[in-house]
Formats: structure tokens, C-alpha cells, sequence
């Protein structure tokens, strides 16, 4: 399964929108992710699992959550224990439970740490003794009795459980469940465009972040790199801090901007620009956007280096860094390119997802959905399922490593 199949990631998220963490499944037709089978689910466990720990993506005291779905024949499979408890959801469905020896394997996940998620679940319908054995409960934000389905929750007093909404597709549903105090947002919102939001200018910082990355484009003396980032000791730090990230691997700290570009050269400093223009912006923006647009980026390189000169891929990098600058910004992806000076491609796949950049960036963005497209896209491209899938394991765990 996993070499005919991709990887879909949807995020989970906070009523401040910072990512918790990310459910993990395969694309289902643009059904979402619906019930899986035994085959698809040890597939996506084995897959999972080995790349995850292979990408280091998880850590011993990592508290992100990763959401996998399972079946009731896969509540045992090794490769579920292969990864460490902490913050690893496993999903079922309510009428799983049905399954002899369910509840058993349920109760010894739980013992060693990992949790259970419960989905698909009329709470009324289920015995109470068994909603205390779970970690998370999920329901659709659209449900027609999703305020009964919080009040039956909360009666119950089960404060280690949380209620997550599920298939938040809009920030109008997301207000909607924010406002009845679930705990936890599941779904494609982020990849909306939020209705009333007003346009927001580039920040100080951010100005100044562009006139730097304009003069690495033309390789300016490092004494006047220098002398414009001395003048946000913060930023200078925080460049520095993400350079050196376990996501970079150059080997030795770099101590300066000088040291910096004598290492890596001017090229590899842009993609760091364009992480902190992406992390620099004012109070009000979207951390979920952020981190979409972090790994987008590094999704987006990693299936082109194959195929281009490093620079090239390096420009893949920006390309989808920028691609959500428009929802960071709040104003039209024209606008922003008003405002920064790109190369003609990196704009062409902006405005189209058109040229040497385009196809990648939008493959990119396709596994963020659950869509049909997909293999199609990749096909055209010549990537085969397992390099996409690879390339987005790797994205995730070289966001993870960033400092942010």
C-alpha cells in the first residue's frame, strides 16, 4: 500500500491556532479520512513508523501529537510499539467497538501511553464506562447536535478527555466550535481565506528582512549585511538560532553572518530570510500558517532536488514559503509581489503554479487535501508515491528540528 499511495496531512489545532499536532492517513479520494481497512492500516503504520524514526520526527519527550488511523485487527501490530507512547493517538470508530477484544487492546494501549481517539461516536449510544478509556473524542463541527453531544460530554466529568471538531473546514466553523469550547480543531481551515480579516503591512522587521534578502540576491559585502542586521540584535539571534537548527546539519554553530556565508554561501542564507519573514510577522498571525508554509517549502524543495541544480530547489524552498504570504498578509498574492522582488519563475508559480516551480509546489499543496489529483501530478512529474511520501515525512521532521 504504501508504494500506491500518499501521505494526506491535516493538522491539529488550538482555539489560539498552534498545531498540537498532525493526523497522518492516506489520500482517500477526496473523501477525507474516512474508515480504513486492516491492509491500509498496518500499511500506514509500517510506513509511518519507519520513516518517522528513521526522519527522527519524534523524540523521547516529544509532546506533539501524531494521529494515526487504526482498525481493530491492527490495535496489536509491532509497528505501532515501535514508536515511543508519548503523544501517539491511535483513531477507532464507535461501532469498532463491537469488535471482540477491542476493549482489551484499548485498555492496554492506554496502560503503556498511547491514546485512543474515538470517532464517529453518538455519545448517548456508547456505554460511559468505555468513553473514560479513551484520550480524545471527535465530532463533526458540522453535526446538527454537536452543542448536545458537548453538554452529554461534559456531564459525564471527564476531564482527561478531549473533544475534538473534526472536518473544520472554514474559519466560520471554526469560531463556531471555538465558541462551545471544544478542545481541538481538526481540518483544512488554514487553507481558507478568513472572511473580515483586515490587510495587514509588512512589519518593521519584515521590512527590514526584505532589504536583506535583497541584497543577498546580489551578493552585497558582508559589512553592509552586517551593519543592517545589527541594527534587531533579536533577529540577528534568531537567524542565527535557525541556521544552526538540528534541521540545517552543517556540523560546527556558525557564530556570525560572516561565518554564515563563508559555509554555505550567499544562496542557502535566502532560505533563511525567508523563514524569518514568514515567522516575523505582528501579533495576529495564524501559527498554523506559519508552520504550513514552513513545510510546504522544505516539501516543495525536496521534490525537486532530484530533478534541479541546487539553486533551483533552493528557489522551490521560497516558492512555497511565500505561497501563504497572501493569508498571512491579507491581501491578494498580487499585492504581495508588489511588495517583494522574486525571480519571474518563483512569481509564475506564485500567480499559477505554472513553470519549472509550479508543478512541484502544487504537488506539494496536494498532499496538505485529500484529493484525487494527486497521483496524477506526481505521475507527470515523474515522482513515484514513495518519493512524495518520503519527501513529506522528511519535510515534517526538518520543521520540527527548526527552532521556531
Amino acid at each position: 500500500m504504501q508504494h500506491e499511495n500518499f501521505i494526506v496531512r491535516e493538522p491539529l489545532i488550538t482555539s489560539q491556532e498552534h498545531v498540537l499536532g498532525f493526523e497522518l492517513s492516506w489520500q482517500r479520494n477526496g473523501t477525507g479520512s474516512g474508515r480504513i481497512n486492516d491492509t491500509e492500516a498496518n500499511a500506514l503504520a509500517d510506513f509511518v513508523t519507519d520513516r518517522i524514526n528513521a526522519n527522527e520526527y519524534v523524540g523521547s519527550h516529544d509532546d506533539r501529537l501524531l494521529i494515526l488511523a487504526a482498525s481493530p485487527a491492527t490495535l496489536k501490530a509491532e509497528a505501532y510499539f515501535r514508536l515511543p507512547p508519548q503523544g501517539k493517538v491511535l483513531a477507532l470508530w464507535a461501532d469498532d467497538l463491537g469488535d471482540p477484544g477491542a476493549v482489551a487492546a484499548i485498555k492496554s494501549l492506554r496502560v503503556q501511553g498511547y491514546g485512543v481517539a474515538l470517532r464517529g461516536a453518538q455519545l448517548e449510544t456508547v456505554d460511559q464506562s468505555l468513553l473514560s478509556l479513551f484520550s480524545h473524542i471527535e465530532v463533526p463541527v458540522d453535526a446538527p447536535d454537536l452543542a448536545e453531544q458537548l453538554r452529554i460530554y461534559r456531564a459525564l466529568g471527564l476531564p482527561s478527555v478531549r473533544m475534538v471538531a473534526r472536518n473544520v473546514t472554514s474559519w466560520e466553523r471554526y469560531e463556531t466550535a471555538a465558541s462551545l469550547g471544544m478542545d481541538a480543531f481538526a481540518g483544512t481551515l488554514h487553507l481558507s481565506r478568513r472572511h473580515g480579516d483586515e490587510a495587514r503591512d509588512l512589519s518593521p522587521t519584515q521590512t527590514m528582512i526584505l532589504r536583506l534578502m535583497d541584497m543577498v540576491k546580489q551578493e552585497a559585502g558582508m559589512n553592509h549585511l552586517e551593519g543592517v542586521l545589527k541594527r534587531d540584535a533579536a533577529l540577528s539571534y534568531r537567524l542565527l538560532r535557525y541556521i544552526n537548527s538540528a534541521g540545517f546539519g552543517l556540523g560546527c554553530e556558525i557564530q556570525s553572518l560572516k561565518h554564515a556565508v563563508t559555509l554555505m554561501g550567499y544562496s542557502p542564507l535566502y532560505r533563511w530570510l525567508a523563514v524569518l519573514l514568514a515567522t516575523s510577522g505582528p501579533t495576529g498571525f495564524s501559527p498554523v500558517l506559519m508552520q504550513t508554509a514552513i513545510i510546504r517549502g522544505r516539501f516543495a524543495e525536496l521534490l525537486g532536488e532530484t530533478f534541479l541544480p541546487r539553486t533551483e530547489a533552493e528557489n522551490l524552498f521560497v516558492a512555497g514559503m511565500f505561497s501563504l504570504l497572501d493569508q498571512l498578509l491579507g491581501i491578494p498574492m498580487e499585492e504581495v509581489l508588489d511588495k517583494i522582488q522574486l525571480s519571474d519563475a518563483v512569481t509564475e508559480a506564485l500567480l499559477s503554479r505554472e513553470g519549472i516551480y509550479g508543478p512541484f509546489l502544487a504537488l506539494a499543496e496536494a498532499c496538505e487535501l485529500s484529493t484525487t489529483d494527486v497521483e496524477s501530478m506526481a505521475t507527470s512529474l515523474c515522482i513515484s508515491a514513495i518519493q512524495v511520501n518520503d519527501a513529506h515525512m522528511s519535510a515534517l521532521a526538518w520543521a520540527r528540528n527548526l527552532k521556531l
